[in-house]
């Protein structure tokens, strides 16, 4: 299956939108179980809630951080990329 590409201006053309800056914003991600930790090392000083599915194959995580500008969010972003399986929401 081919990754979706990834249009950067749009989504920083939203993020600008959204708000002032710096903003808390919301993070959420669904990874294979296992890869959690993955997810977790992104974000070294915040609280990264977590929740099994039913099956218990995946995990997902919700990240709430403080963001400076929408280039570090859009950091955030590429490098959770990175990990295999990965579902951003």
């Amino acid at each position: 299956m081919e990754k979706k590409q990834f249009d950067k201006a749009s989504f920083r053309e939203k993020l600008e939108n959204s708000g002032e800056f710096p903003m808390l914003y919301m993070f959420k991600f669904i990874v294979p179980k296992g890869k959690e930790s993955e997810v977790a090392s992104l974000f070294p000083r915040n609280e990264v809630k977590t929740k099994a599915s039913s099956t218990g194959k995946y995990v997902s995580s919700t990240i709430q951080a403080m963001m400076d500008n929408p280039d570090d969010i859009i950091s955030i972003y590429e490098q959770a990329a990175e990990i295999e399986g990965l579902i951003a929401l």
